[in-house]
């Protein structure tokens, strides 16, 4: 029987939060990246800016000119990770186990007996209802094509794609959209007039391996919709953590204590939305004098959740560590070893007022 692998992202997924989060952005094309004043980047932007032409990879200023009604934001990757973690437990209430592909995207094997296309929508429904986040969602019998297939669709919609139906759906595209194709593999299929998946499926496997060895054979597999790679999906995250860059070197044990309150207070969050608690404790420091962060862990006897039992766990590891004497740049705080609480029928909202 055939598999169907379900796969769901959100375009843009920076920018989206961003708009979610902000009501005065609403209508307003979004860029997401580096300082404009110090030739930062685009690493996310939202339809109405891509539609204009902006891209990520290109500079802030370049994307600006291309559209002067965006608003450009400063990449804020705390807020992004605390974002995927509240859309990780949405599509977790769907189905338990996924595999997650980013941030805002994620793969689930649909399970047996159960419509595919059901899952897509109740994803579509929880996603736009609890996070206000837009989402575009593919199924098909292989994980590649899964992708492709929610990339192919439109936004809040559902594009499947059937066994019968992969190479008609394949064929046509760019060869360039198939994984592994870069800038040199895709100009030595064009030297040999190769511009869609379906003139690369026509090469057949000899020409093929001539011209991309071993390559070449991976590449004929895709095209003709053959990828075995399964779904690794897993029940909750496996890690959590969040860090902070101090405006200022510091030295003071007790403002370092503070700031690892507020990770604690942070993590005790995104381990209630995952109905998680944590067995290991790690904190990291980056001094001033060394580029090289530095970390200690420890193990606890039971597992916790709280924001006082983590905050305990990590003022005694920082203790053991040079802060005090050495000026710190970076305080983190990390839990591992995470597994299933006991039952808690608390109820989190997944954008709390204040994010």
């Amino acid at each position: 029987m055939s598999r169907s692998i379900v796969y769901a992202e959100v375009p843009g997924f920076y920018a989206e939060v961003e708009r979610a989060l902000r009501p005065d952005l609403a209508g307003r094309p979004i860029i997401v990246g580096g300082d404009a004043r110090k030739g930062g980047l685009v690493q996310s932007v939202g339809p109405d800016a891509r539609a204009e032409g902006v891209r990520p990879g290109m500079t802030v200023l370049e994307a600006l000119e291309r559209c002067p009604g965006a608003r450009a934001l400063v990449t804020d990757m705390r807020r992004y990770r605390e974002a995927g973690v509240r859309f990780r437990a949405c599509l977790r209430r769907v189905c338990e186990r996924i595999e997650e592909a980013g941030l805002g995207a994620a793969y689930a094997e649909a399970p047996e007996g159960c419509d595919p296309e059901e899952v897509g929508h109740d994803w579509l429904d929880r996603v736009g209802s609890e996070l206000d986040l837009p989402l575009r969602v593919g199924i098909a019998p292989v994980k590649f094509v899964a992708r492709l297939a929610a990339q192919e669709s439109a936004y809040e919609e559902i594009r499947r794609v059937l066994p019968a139906e992969l190479e008609s759906f394949l064929h046509p595209l760019p060869v360039a959209r198939l994984a592994g194709v870069g800038a040199n593999t895709e100009a030595a299929l064009a030297k040999v007039d190769v511009h869609t998946v379906g003139e690369l499926a026509a090469l057949g496997r000899a020409r093929l391996e001539e011209i991309l060895g071993n390559r070449g054979l991976e590449l004929l597999a895709l095209a003709e919709g053959r990828d075995p790679a399964p779904v690794r999906g897993t029940r909750h995250s496996k890690s959590l953590s969040q860090e902070t860059t101090l405006a200022l070197e510091e030295v003071d044990l007790g403002f370092l204590a503070e700031r690892l309150q507020e990770l604690a207070e942070g993590l005790e969050e995104r381990l209630g939305l995952e109905g998680l608690v944590a067995r290991r404790v790690v904190v990291k420091l980056r001094f001033v004098d060394d580029a090289r962060p530095i970390s200690r862990r420890t193990t606890l006897a039971s597992p916790v959740g709280e924001a006082g039992e983590i905050h305990r766990a990590a003022v005694g590891l920082l203790r053991n560590t040079q802060a005090g004497s050495r000026p710190v740049r970076l305080v983190g705080l990390a839990l591992a070893d995470l597994v299933v609480a006991e039952r808690d029928d608390r109820q989190l909202e997944l954008f709390p007022p204040g994010d």
